[in-house]
C-alpha cells in the first residue's frame, strides 16, 4: 500500500468502516502531530480510557 499523500510505502493503515488508508511515518506523525492539537486526541483518550489502571 502506498501512502495517501505521497508516493513511498505505507507503514501505517488505519481503517475506519472499512476504508483504509496508508501513511508512511513522516505524514502519520504529521496527521497525528495535527489530532494532537485538536480535541480529536482528547476524544480518543476518553473513549479508548486509556488512564485507567490495570
Amino acid at each position: 500500500m502506498r501512502c495517501h499523500y505521497c508516493d513511498r510505502d505505507a507503514s501505517f493503515a488505519p481503517e475506519l468502516n472499512g476504508v483504509q488508508v496508508g501513511l508512511c511515518e513522516t505524514h502519520f506523525r504529521e496527521q497525528f502531530e495535527y489530532l494532537a492539537d485538536t480535541e480529536a486526541l482528547a476524544y480518543l483518550r476518553q473513549e479508548l480510557d486509556v488512564d485507567r489502571p490495570e
